[in-house]
């Protein structure tokens, strides 16, 4: 699946992945491949990640939201 992270500014990451683990309002969730679709807001914490290669990544954020659909995990961040 494909993991975008985007700030106002800039693509944070861009690429394929095989986990991501979010921090959701409601506490932290994990999406893999063929997850149902769903919008969820973010709240301050890390946006965990491990790629194609299994390099685990990860990006700190103060809050945002997220898209998931049909294989692509759209994080935007504040």
């Amino acid at each position: 699946m494909t993991l975008k992270l985007i700030s106002a500014q800039e693509v944070l990451f861009s690429g394929e992945v095989t986990q991501v683990t979010l921090p959701g309002v409601m506490g932290e969730f994990m999406v893999l491949q063929n997850h149902a679709s769903l919008i969820s807001t973010l709240m301050a914490g890390t946006v965990k990640y491990v790629d194609a290669a299994g390099v685990n990544g990860s990006a700190e954020i103060t809050g945002g939201i997220v898209d998931v659909n049909n294989n692509v995990v759209s994080v935007c961040i504040y």
